[in-house]
């Protein structure tokens, strides 16, 4: 389970060569029989909003109700299983690349770290989590981070019997894996449809917290497309559109169902928000439409299909409605593109603002995200911009990440040591700002920035060893051609005072 110590804003380019992207690390297993995952999943039940929680009395008049959860715990529990991994050898805590956040979930310690037997001997590291069977033949998806680095699995049924489970195929982008079991005419649950979920609904998370099997907590969805920018320590290109609930989630819970009244699979629970690293109020799903998306690709596949717009975005905000004069106040500013992009092929061009994919309204990052994410290359997407207060309706063919390189500030080797990304300024910000030339930092992820200073997404770098920055390009540039010590200068907004960071290359 994935814990966010603090929100941080992803402003910016969200490079989406990035968009959308990356490669998918899956072992292939063909199932030699036409009842396939992929069968089984194109035929779930559709999702049933859940039953109104009133009734009349015998007056006639309307009375509500309690909430009974009942029949969603019976269903969901039943489907839900135990995972223990434990992980190869060489792997240890000491060579593994596990995420910050992840061990600040585990109290600043690494789930997986070695115990003694009685006879004194290390044990082999382990982790635990949950999953969720999504067939009767044995088919359980469950998150990356549970079964990643795994020598082996052992999964635990509701009714307590244990099975070995092999890993089918995983997708650190988004999250998910797909493992499978030995085993015939399991309980299952069926996918909802995570896009008709409204905030303010009932819903249940069920997981196996703290070893405590079958749990049950309830809560209502607080928010949908949340992104808090935690899959890009263990990801190239994440794709976050998280539900958001209230409903209590610990440790044990990862890879555990999400599920609405009619016990519907509508998220797979990820991560949580806290200080402590147990729950402190809010929980993270991925919601079913890219979960069920990923394991059918996985199933009939091997590994993921991605489609690509090969865009580099940034998400549209009041600073940008009057920097650009933009004439929408929410979607996605286009700002580069990658080569060879389906976007630009399609007609679209920088400074548009994509307000809507296939009728869907594009708020920011994440929702685009989560469109796209769902289809495959060669799939047509209808994309809606807003051009200088006209709107335009383009239909693009996306491409897979073989046809669209990534955009160079994301695909530059540097840029992932640092972990950072990087935005050119515009003109009135540099007035605003009273500089003559920077870039700014608009994402701080995994890398040598994060671990080595305390300098925050906005950071504006005017000068890297004393040398002027006047773009991104420029940046990158100077950056590459750096060994060693390296001297970063610049400021903050509204902070004149001139601040210094101090990294190795």
């Amino acid at each position: 389970m994935y814990q966010n110590r603090k929100f941080r804003q992803i402003a910016s380019i969200a490079v989406v060569s990035a968009l959308l992207g990356g490669t998918s690390y899956a072992t292939y297993e063909h199932f030699g029989k036409s009842d396939t995952l992929s069968a089984w999943v194109d035929n779930a039940t559709p999702f049933v909003k859940a039953a109104r929680l009133e009734e009349k009395n015998a007056a006639g008049n309307v009375a509500m109700i309690p909430a009974d959860f009942s029949f969603a715990s019976k269903k969901a529990t039943a489907a839900v299983v135990h995972i223990k991994a434990t992980l190869k050898p060489e792997r240890t805590v000491s060579n593994m690349e596990i995420p910050d956040a992840f061990k600040d979930f585990f109290g600043g310690r690494s789930p997986f770290d070695e115990r003694q037997s009685p006879q004194g001997k290390p044990e082999k590291p382990q982790a635990s989590g949950s999953g969720v069977i999504i067939n009767p033949d044995g088919y359980i998806v469950t998150n990356n981070h549970v079964i990643q680095g795994a020598e082996s699995l052992e999964v635990t049924l509701a009714d307590k019997h244990t099975y070995k489970a092999k890993v089918v195929g995983s997708d650190p982008n988004t999250d998910i894996a797909l493992i499978k079991i030995d085993a015939k005419d399991l309980p299952a649950l069926s996918f909802g449809n995570s896009e008709n979920v409204q905030v303010g609904q009932w819903v249940l998370a069920v997981g196996n917290p703290y070893n405590l099997t079958s749990t049950v907590t309830a809560g209502i969805v607080s928010a949908k497309g949340r992104s808090i920018n935690i899959l890009g320590e263990n990801a190239k290109a994440p794709i976050e559109s998280f539900i958001q609930t209230d409903a209590a989630v610990n440790p044990g819970n990862s890879g555990g169902a999400l599920v609405d009244l009619n016990g519907n699979l509508i998220g797979i629970n990820t991560a949580i928000a806290s200080q402590t690293g147990s729950f402190a109020g809010y929980s993270f799903a991925v919601p079913s439409s890219i979960a069920h998306k990923v394991v059918e690709d996985i199933s009939k596949f091997g590994s993921v299909q991605r489609g690509y717009l090969g865009v580099g975005i940034s998400e549209v905000d009041a600073e940008k409605v009057k920097s650009f004069d933009l004439k929408v106040d929410k979607g996605v500013r286009v700002e580069n593109f990658a080569d060879q992009s389906a976007a630009k092929e399609a007609g679209i061009k920088i400074g548009d603002v994509i307000t809507k994919i296939d009728g869907h309204e594009i708020a920011g990052v994440p929702q685009l995200q989560e469109a796209i994410a769902q289809h495959k290359p060669s799939d047509k997407v209808t994309v809606n911009v807003d051009r200088d207060g006209a709107e335009k309706v383009l239909t693009v063919t996306l491409k897979g990440i073989s046809e669209t390189a990534m955009a160079e500030q994301s695909s530059s080797a540097v840029m992932e040591q640092l972990g950072i990304e990087l935005k050119d300024l515009t003109s009135q910000q540099k007035k605003e700002y009273d500089i003559p030339t920077g870039v700014q930092v608009s994402q701080i992820s995994a890398g040598k920035i994060r671990q080595g200073t305390d300098m925050e997404e906005g950071f504006v770098i005017t000068k890297i060893d004393k040398t002027p920055v006047s773009s991104v390009k420029d940046a990158v540039k100077i950056l590459q051609s750096k060994k060693g010590g390296v001297m970063i200068e610049g400021m903050y907004p509204g902070n004149e005072e001139t601040q210094y960071y101090a990294i190795g290359l």
